[in-house]
């Protein structure tokens, strides 16, 4: 049932953290914006957006696009001068919602290049900056924008200001906001320094609690049978924390942050080594709004304390394989340490206790209970539980294939006609005598690897891997418009018009130009592609020091499509069969952890493998044409499952050559006698075998490897 009524904040259960993260910073948008990290569906995007409706009204300049203040006009709004002190009119806050496929228009705003040059007039078309000045911008799925999406997106909020500049004609208006965004960890992590953008991180995860549930099913169940009805019940709460906001933002100004808190703040973030000074800005800042949201004018080691956990987790990761979290007990030992004279040291001691702030703030507690104090209502106060309780993705925890766990069939040395006799001290493949699955291997550390390139100009998404026509990156040409002018090419437009001027009649200094003139540049970039990797994990690949390498190799590999913005994807091949392990996904830390536990044993199904990673890629073109895959088979190039089995895995190599898939062989033979076989299995798939030490981006200076199709 469709409607326009919002669910109620005030009726959200449980997810107290989450709530906080988003009140604090409607109390104050300085602290940057809150990043909500979980699983699908635990409310994330319902909480944001029933947060708007909490927000104070705001008063506007009338007729005015970009909702400047009447008290305080923007001396540079494209729709001004406005006259300070004017008229002015109230609305609701806005909330502005940002599309993953949104275009870079779309959300700075469009100028009008044509009229400027043809007309001389800047026709300026706000985008959702402009829509969300004085409101909230919220981005779902932020992990899946694009990189200059969010790169534009957070200058724009740590600026306060939407710069749009074309060919030397420029557009500012101001662009001041409560940044949101919700992110499914298992679609894929932001970079590093992305995170380090949003001023705070909460983790949600849906309760085990089974009343906690009932009580969900049962509101939700009530408020899509009547929403308007739902939201009346729920009508005195919404008004009270909108009070409440309000009068906390009204205090925040008089909240005094002392030195001895300043003194928390500095030796918490050294304490947790986090890079740079934004997290200690941040704290004081958090702690700040804490203060004023418990009605404080003195911020406390509490305070501190909350703050810490809300605005470090995110900062603290080193790369893509580890998860967000905080050691609460080192952070108790460091406000201790660092606690002033007039401070209580002990953090259960402040005010609120347990980490959540005094009277009405979201409290432990089961639901139906409610507080003598709060505004908000029972169900707020259920228990959350801890933000590092999720650090891993639900489902990196599932367990390998039955078929994987299982005892495999005897080995089938009758490869190759008379397969030759492995020398001492090569792992076999499993016999049907002895154990055949060997416990995973601990990969060695990563580092950093050439780039592999899929031949060829691709038009896929940006990213950072193969040679693709892009809207950014270097000008290789110039076109007539298909549409829209994109990027404006001056040269060719003034080429394009200059044998035309005498007959156009023009007189003096003036250019005479008509649409027919303008050229929009042709760029080339890079891209992101699928990289998909098939790993063989059968008995001749299970020496310990052997698979360690291996891992080592393909983890490094793993990193690099992290830095590169690729999706991947994971086969692994065993016993009898091939199983994808990791359907092609964003989360390059979720195939990590798949190939940590990754198993050995059993024959070399070689074949299974390679049309597995057939049918995945066939697959994949019919979702996303436009990303071309890279194909990454991890072997020794033994083939020793079913019938002939070197016949059915060059057979397979074939088809995958004949479909134009760009493949490497990732040589993992090792041993004094090397018999070629991952070679000739390069040569199938019209590939190259590269062995795990050329990997290495420091084995050749300088070298760029090209994937080379089938010719």
């Amino acid at each position: 049932m469709s409607t326009t009524t919002p669910y109620p904040f005030t009726a959200i259960v449980g997810m107290a953290e989450l709530r906080l993260g988003l009140l604090l910073n409607a109390v104050s948008p300085a602290v940057g914006g809150v990043l909500v990290r979980g699983e699908k569906g635990t409310a994330k995007s319902t909480a944001v957006r029933a947060l708007t409706a909490l927000l104070p009204e705001v008063a506007v300049v009338p007729g005015c696009r970009f909702a400047c203040d009447p008290a305080a006009p923007d001396a540079g709004c494209p729709d001004g001068p406005h006259e300070a002190g004017g008229l002015g009119e109230s609305r609701a806050t806005r909330m502005a919602e940002l599309p993953v496929g949104a275009t870079e228009d779309r959300l700075t705003g469009a100028l009008d290049i044509e009229r400027a040059l043809s007309e001389g007039v800047k026709a300026f078309e706000p985008g959702l900056l402009a829509d969300a000045h004085r409101g909230v911008l919220y981005v779902d799925e932020v992990n899946l924008l694009h990189d200059h999406l969010v790169d534009l997106l957070l200058d724009a909020a740590a600026m306060g200001a939407n710069y749009v500049e074309r060919e030397g004609v420029s557009v500012r208006h101001a662009a001041r906001f409560l940044l949101v965004g919700t992110m499914n960890p298992e679609e894929g992590e932001l970079r590093p320094q992305l995170l380090d953008r949003f001023g705070l991180t909460v983790e949600v995860a849906a309760s085990r609690e089974p009343d906690e549930r009932v009580e969900v099913v049962r509101r939700r169940l009530a408020y899509d049978a009547d929403p308007a009805g739902f939201a009346a019940r729920w009508a005195a709460e919404e008004t009270a924390v909108r009070e409440r906001i309000a009068a906390a933002r009204a205090l925040l100004p008089q909240v005094s942050l002392g030195d001895a808190a300043l003194r928390q703040i500095a030796a918490t973030c050294a304490a947790f080594e986090v890079d740079g000074m934004r997290a200690d800005i941040v704290m004081a800042r958090t702690a700040t709004a804490l203060a004023a949201w418990s009605g404080r004018r003195d911020v406390v080691a509490e305070d501190v304390r909350q703050a810490a956990l809300l605005a470090l987790p995110h900062r603290r990761r080193r790369n893509p394989f580890d998860a967000p979290g905080l050691d609460e007990q080192k952070l108790d030992e460091t406000l201790r340490q660092h606690a002033g004279e007039d401070e209580d040291p002990d953090p259960d001691g402040g005010p609120g206790g347990g980490g959540q702030p005094d009277d009405g703030g979201p409290d432990g507690g089961s639901p139906g209970a409610a507080s003598d104090d709060s505004a908000e209502p029972a169900a707020d106060q259920a228990a959350e539980p801890a933000p590092d309780q999720s650090a891993e993705p639900a489902a990196d925890q599932s367990a390998e294939p039955a078929a994987d766990q299982s005892a495999e069939p005897a080995g089938d040395r009758a490869a190759r006609g008379a397969a030759p006799v492995p020398q001492r001290g090569e792992p076999q493949d499993g016999d049907a005598t002895g154990p055949e699955t060997k416990s995973p291997a601990t990969p060695t550390d990563p580092y950093r690897t050439k780039r592999l390139e899929v031949p060829g100009t691709g038009e896929g998404a940006a990213g950072r891997r193969s040679r693709a026509r892009t809207t950014d990156g270097r000008t290789t040409g110039a076109r007539r418009p298909q549409g829209t002018l994109g990027k404006l090419h001056l040269a060719a437009t003034l080429q394009a018009a200059a044998p035309h001027q005498h007959a156009r009649g023009r007189r003096g200094s003036g250019l005479r130009l008509r649409r027919d003139d303008l050229r929009e540049a042709v760029r080339e970039g890079r891209e992101s592609n699928l990289v998909l990797f098939a790993v063989d994990a059968s008995g001749s690949m299970a020496a310990r020091q052997r698979m360690s390498a291996v891992k080592g190799a393909v983890l490094s590999l793993l990193l690099d499509a992290y830095q590169r913005r690729d999706k991947v994807g994971l086969i692994t091949f065993r016993g009898a069969e091939a199983d994808l392990a990791l359907p092609p996904t964003s989360s390059v830390d979720t195939a990590a952890a798949r190939l940590e536990r990754l198993p050995t044993g059993g024959r070399t199904p070689l074949a299974a493998g390679l049309l597995k990673a057939r049918d995945v890629l066939r697959i994949e073109r019919l979702r996303d044409p436009a990303r071309r895959a890279l194909l990454v088979v991890v072997t020794d190039g033994r083939a020793t499952g079913g019938p002939e089995p070197v016949v059915r895995a060059t057979r397979s190599a074939r088809l995958l050559a004949a479909d134009g898939v760009a493949s490497v062989v990732l040589d993992c033979e090792s041993g004094p006698v090397r018999l070629g076989l991952a070679a000739e299995l390069a040569g199938a798939l019209g590939a190259e075998a590269i062995a795990p030490d050329e990997l290495r981006a420091d084995a050749v200076s300088g070298l760029v490897r090209d994937v080379r199709r089938a010719a």
